[in-house]
């Protein structure tokens, strides 16, 4: 084998791994993934089958139903203009509180329920994540639009 020959061997040799590292890294953040969606998206079937991912928005007032158990905790997030029924086990957050927001991580049960297996409470009254205001506007003005268009009708 020539010297020429044997660079190209070794920067082909050298290209399959920094390949194979990539395709290795891309998998593992693919399957630890969990991406943030609102309840209006869950009701519209928009969430992924199967997987975990987060849903966040306001904890309905009235909403929060807690078992004798003392940890499974029954709650309603919506973004007011769909709402999704949470079940959670596990000890809540200190902040966390109807009318409030919060972000649970789980998956969604057969029955339409929302199976977290972790819930956070905003920790502070003025903050929002920028995409869940955003999300929230444009479930508030679709929501806004459906009963206009509702009352205009004869």
């Amino acid at each position: 084998m020539t010297p020429r020959q044997k660079r190209f061997a070794f920067v082909g040799l050298g290209l399959v791994v920094v390949g194979v590292a990539t395709w290795l890294v891309m998998g593992a953040l693919k399957s630890n993934l969990s991406l943030f969606h609102t309840p209006t998206e869950v009701a519209n079937g928009e969430v992924p089958k199967g997987r975990p991912f987060r849903i966040g928005g306001m904890v309905e007032d009235g909403s929060l139903k807690r078992e004798s158990d003392g940890l499974t905790v029954h709650f309603v997030v919506t973004d007011t203009a769909k709402s999704v029924p949470v079940t959670y086990k596990g000890i809540l957050p200190d902040l966390f509180k109807e009318g409030k927001g919060t972000v649970a991580q789980g998956q969604l049960g057969s029955d339409g329920t929302f199976v977290a297996s972790e819930v956070l409470a905003k920790h502070d009254e003025n903050y929002m994540p920028p995409e869940a205001a955003e999300a929230m506007a444009k479930a508030k003005a679709s929501g806004e639009q459906r009963s206009d268009a509702m009352v205009a009708q004869p």
